[in-house]
């Protein structure tokens, strides 16, 4: 199964509206795969810094990162054109190497306001790691 494959399995899986994987590259993170994102917002996700943005905390923090309502994040999380994307609940999770490097990160989201569980966030996590051999 190849990366968009594979995505649109784990959006489909989660019940969500869109979809992000991300290769590491140094301290940046590269698009490899999107889903559902508008054509508009493809330059600004293309090519994120570690700690900007969802994915780039998840990458840096090697933590998953929710924001349950990404139209209303106060905490500086999101980036202002990440609320033009419609999304409402997301997550990010770092997809990391047997020694804790990060290779990439993987990302879905939700129109509606959403809280993602513990076990969505361990199920994710799992999902990521197939990702890796394809990063």
């Amino acid at each position: 199964m190849n990366a968009d494959a594979k995505l649109k399995q784990t959006v489909a899986e989660f019940e969500c509206q869109t979809g992000t994987l991300h290769r590491a590259d140094g301290e940046w993170l590269y698009l490899v795969a999107q889903m559902g994102v508008p054509d508009f917002l493809m330059d600004k996700i293309s090519k994120i810094p570690f700690g900007k943005g969802i994915a780039g905390v998840a990458a840096e923090s090697k933590e998953p990162v929710e924001l349950c309502n990404l139209q209303q994040d106060l905490g500086g999380v999101a980036k202002e054109d990440a609320r033009k994307t419609g999304v409402s609940g997301s997550l990010a999770v770092p997809i990391l190497d047997e020694s804790g490097k990060v290779l990439g990160t993987l990302g879905v989201g939700k129109i509606v306001p959403y809280e993602f569980s513990d076990a969505e966030k361990v199920k994710l996590t799992e999902i990521g790691q197939e990702f890796a051999v394809m990063l």
